[in-house]
């Protein structure tokens, strides 16, 4: 049987974009940061999020039935930060960055690489985890050309001009 710390470990050579997962509706408004984001097929556009149920915010997700998938560029450590993080309320992680919306209401932030609008179709419970099937209903792209991405429990820097 393998290990949950053995599996995390290997996983920390997974490399993969940083993502802020944001709701809101009748439960709020809501945010976490994942890694956990993939696509699932383009007809009909839809991504895979998944979300520790142990989550503050997870029931929040659960009821408003909608979220946005904020892909975050090279100067987006702090938000990803905050979003990670037990210590600041959802008032304060939203008070970082600019944030607008698209069909669904949930906040998509103004600078992301991009973002994807979605609504919840299905949710899968998985040990420890929900995987939610979003279908994506609107896309905003920027004109960013650098992400960023975790690797090896730490922040990275890809794209055309990543020192920047």
């Amino acid at each position: 049987m393998i290990e949950a710390t053995d599996f995390r470990n290997a996983m920390s050579s997974l490399t993969t974009a940083v993502n802020v997962i944001t709701t809101q509706g009748q439960a709020g408004m809501h945010g976490f940061t994942a890694s956990a984001v993939c696509s699932v097929t383009d007809t009909p556009p839809t991504l895979l999020v998944c979300m520790n149920q142990s989550s503050r915010s997870h029931a929040h997700f659960i009821e408003n039935k909608v979220l946005s998938v904020n892909v975050l560029s090279t100067q987006h450590e702090q938000i990803s930060n905050a979003f990670a993080s037990s210590k600041f309320t959802s008032e304060e992680r939203f008070n970082l960055g600019a944030w607008s919306t698209l069909n669904t209401g949930s906040p998509i932030l103004d600078d992301a690489l991009v973002s994807f609008d979605c609504e919840i179709e299905q949710i899968q419970e998985v040990g420890t985890h929900s995987i939610f099937m979003c279908r994506v209903v609107a896309i905003k792209q920027s004109q960013q050309d650098t992400s960023l991405v975790y690797f090896n429990r730490g922040y990275h820097h890809v794209g055309s001009n990543p020192s920047v």
